[in-house]
Parts: structure tokens; sequence; C-alpha cells
């Protein structure tokens, strides 16, 4: 395995980061990550775009330009001769001495990975998962802005740990007024009276890539959505549900907080649009 550690493709082995790289010691970056469908990546620019704005809203320099970025993905998958993969792309503040001034790392710290794709069980699509509004609380947006997908994801790992311990596959968080947010991992939508709605961008979310995707596919389906408020008992009284990350996809949720929604099985419009993501998928590859 072969991964881009800075300026060049080193073996595993040899891809090391400094102990006082910024990243390890505070949390202090931006990642993001892809999937890749028979050597191309989906929505690689959309991926880039976000990644060049997280590390804006950290003052972070980016190493490398957005296209110069998106030929290191593409030669990563090349490298280590990949069809159907994951890609993390990873950008630190660097190494520096000890201290949270940002002035103090000199050169930031660029790392890409690429590993076969590990397919989902099918028997989740089928069935669909569990979810638990977990107790964890999403992080204030006026203390940790929701649109920077930051290296510091301690609050998701609070709320996933949660989850596990109530054998749950996925924890949705609330924001401090009691709306819903997201899960640890992923954007959530329901569906009430044919109507497709997700917690809008204000209640403290990530943008994330597949959410924007499902509302396009929405729109081009003619499928009334809004973008708005979500409450625990929208949740309760959905008719269906879904998660939807890069590398899941669409996946449908079975129950919430042990109550079964519906007759417990994937719903008409989760199935028509995950069907509408696959077959389109062509249109959203990266394109060499």
């Amino acid at each position: 395995m072969w991964v881009y550690l800075n300026d060049r493709f080193v073996p595993k082995e040899e891809a090391v980061v400094s102990v006082f790289d910024h990243g390890f010691l505070y949390g202090d970056g931006v990642f993001e990550t892809m999937r890749a469908y028979q050597g191309r990546v989906l929505q690689l620019s959309e991926h880039l775009m976000r990644l060049g704005r997280s590390a804006s809203s950290l003052q972070l320099p980016l190493p490398a330009s957005p296209s110069h970025l998106a030929e290191l993905v593409r030669a990563s998958l090349t490298r280590n001769s990949l069809q159907e993969a994951t890609v993390r792309v990873t950008v630190s503040r660097g190494e520096g001495d000890i201290g949270l001034d940002p002035a103090l790392c000199k050169r930031p710290t660029l790392v890409i990975i690429a590993q076969p794709f590990q397919p989902y069980p099918p028997s989740l699509y089928e069935e669909g998962v569990s979810v638990i509004v977990v107790h964890t609380r999403r992080n204030l947006a006026e203390a940790v802005p929701p649109h920077v997908k930051s290296l510091n994801f301690l609050n998701n790992i609070l709320a996933k740990m949660e989850a596990k311990a109530a054998g749950a596959y996925e924890g949705l968080l609330l924001n401090h007024a009691g709306a819903v947010t997201e899960g640890t991992t992923s954007n959530i939508f329901l569906v009430q009276r044919g109507r497709l709605r997700t917690p809008s961008l204000d209640c403290g979310i990530l943008e994330g890539i597949t959410r924007s995707l499902v509302l396009r596919l929405a729109r081009e389906l003619s499928i009334p959505s809004e973008e708005r408020v979500v409450t625990a008992d929208d949740l309760f009284n959905a008719d269906e549900c879904f998660l939807t990350n890069t590398t899941q996809e669409i996946l449908p949720v079975r129950e919430i907080d042990g109550r079964v929604l519906a007759d417990g099985r994937p719903g008409p419009m989760t199935r028509r649009l995950h069907t509408s993501f696959r077959s389109g998928l062509d249109r959203f590859l990266d394109r060499v």
C-alpha cells in the first residue's frame, strides 16, 4: 500500500507524521473522505471545494491547488491499483512547537490514503438499520462552525460510543434547541405524507455532499422536498427515514429509539431515490 505524504508516495510503513504535528496534538486540520467507483471518484470537485472552504475557515493554507489535489487523488488510486475504493485527504496545520498559535507551524501536512472499498452488507439496505437519538448534543455552531469538516471529531465520537453501547447502528444528535441535526457520520432524511424533509443548514449541520446530491435527485424526480427544522417527534411519526453519506450512499432506517417506522421495511421513496442515485451514477463521477 502506498500513501501520499507531503510531496511523495511512500510505503504504508514509512507514512509517519511527527508527534509535534498540530493535527495530532490539537485536532487542528481538515479532511475529506471520498468514494471511487471503477477508478473514478464520486463528486471529486465538490469534495475538494468543501475541503478548501473548511481550510479557509481555519486560515489553513492548502499545500496544493484543487487541480493538483485532484491529480494526486487519481494518482493514489492508480499507484494502489484500485477501482472500488475510499480515499481520504487530510490536511493538518503541520509540525510545530507545542502551543495553540497556528504561526508555530511553518508548513501544513498533507496525507492521501486510498484503500479498497469494503462493501456494506446487503442486509442493511434490504432491512434497514436502527438508530437512536443520543443524549450527546451537537456542538454549538457559534463554538465550532459546523461547515468545517475538521480533525476534531470528539463530539461525534462521544455520540458514536453512546449509539454503540445501545446496540444501534447510528446516533442522531440534537442541537441546543432540541432540533435534530445529523448522525455521527451521516445526514438524515425523512418522508412525511409524500414530502422529503431534512434538517436545514441553520440547525447546525455539515452540508453533506451526498445530502446535496439527494436533494438534486428529488428535484429531478419532482419529489417535493424541504430543508427545515426537524424534531424528534417528526422522526417517530415519519413514513420513511434514511441516512446519507459518501460511502453508504442512501441507507434506509428501520427503527428509531426502538420504534419501528411504518411496516419496518425500506419505503418506496427511499428505494426510488437510491435507484435513481445508482442508475445516474456516471453523471457524478470524476471525468479525467
